[in-house]
């Protein structure tokens, strides 16, 4: 069977967008399928898929006003709740092919309908407001950082370190307390730049390391308005590996997160 796909990047962290509308092509999208999309040699390659749906033709979901469904799974193959820049992507393919207007819009996930708005170049995601959890620990090798456990959507741990490096290959994922994160955890590691500027690392369960995470980009941003005592209506320069984001948490309790959005290839596979 040949079917369509789009690839697409929110500072590279990458996907393989699925047009699905009526959910007739690819059933319950099996994990297996997922793994050879996202196969960076023997696939297309991607950190992840995301399936482009009508909320209409997904069984089980909550009573959403949106149009569209956001189907998105980890390289793994596994489910994820939400996508900071995955759904900037999806946003972005919607309103490149007509199937959504530019400015505002609002987009289902797993985590609740997200309010999206698309201006030129930059796409802002609000992700509603985050949980500032307790301290948690978190290993690498022989060497453990405490963290901070933020929810914005998708649970993370993250721990301020001396230098990005210390992080090391992040290869393997990192030593987590399991009891506190049964569904796995993505681990982000922050050095500070400057005044409400930091830089981080992360390792997306179900990923590995990735060139960017837009949740964990507002978690990072979370725990260290947090720490600087600034807390809500508060604006952070985060730097990735690929690129920039920007997130303001409102006096409202609100996570906006704003970034690119690129869409680079799309044509049919087989895989």
């Amino acid at each position: 069977m040949s079917y369509p796909f789009v690839k697409g990047h929110g500072t590279e962290n990458d996907f393989v967008l699925l047009p699905d509308r009526d959910g007739s092509v690819h059933g319950d999208l099996s994990s297996s399928r997922v793994r050879a999309l996202c196969d960076r040699r023997a696939g297309i390659g991607g950190d992840g898929v995301i399936r482009v749906i009508r909320t209409a033709a997904v069984p089980g979901l909550p009573a959403s006003g949106a149009e569209w469904f956001m189907d998105y799974r980890n390289a793994d193959g596994s489910l994820s709740e939400m996508c900071g820049n995955g759904i900037r992507v999806l946003a972005r393919h919607l309103v490149d092919a007509g199937l959504a207007p530019a400015g505002d819009l609002l987009i289902a996930t797993r985590d609740g309908d997200k309010a999206v708005h698309v201006d030129g170049a930059a796409i802002t995601v609000d992700l509603g407001a985050p949980t500032v959890l307790g301290a948690t620990t978190i290993r690498v090798g022989e060497r453990s950082w405490q963290a901070q456990h933020v929810s914005t959507g998708n649970p993370h741990a993250v721990a301020f370190v001396d230098d990005l490096a210390d992080a090391g290959a992040l290869v393997v994922e990192p030593g987590f307390d399991p009891a506190e994160y049964p569904d796995g955890v993505n681990v982000e590691f922050v050095v500070r730049r400057g005044p409400r500027h930091v830089a981080m690392r992360v390792h997306e369960r179900g990923s590995g390391e990735t060139r960017s995470c837009g949740t964990g980009a507002c978690a990072v941003m979370v725990a260290s308005a947090v720490a600087d005592g600034v807390g809500p209506g508060s604006t952070y320069r985060v730097d990735v590996p690929g690129g920039e984001l920007s997130v303001t948490w409102t006096e409202g309790d609100r996570l906006l997160l704003t970034g690119p959005a690129v869409l680079v290839a799309e044509g049919q596979t087989d895989l």
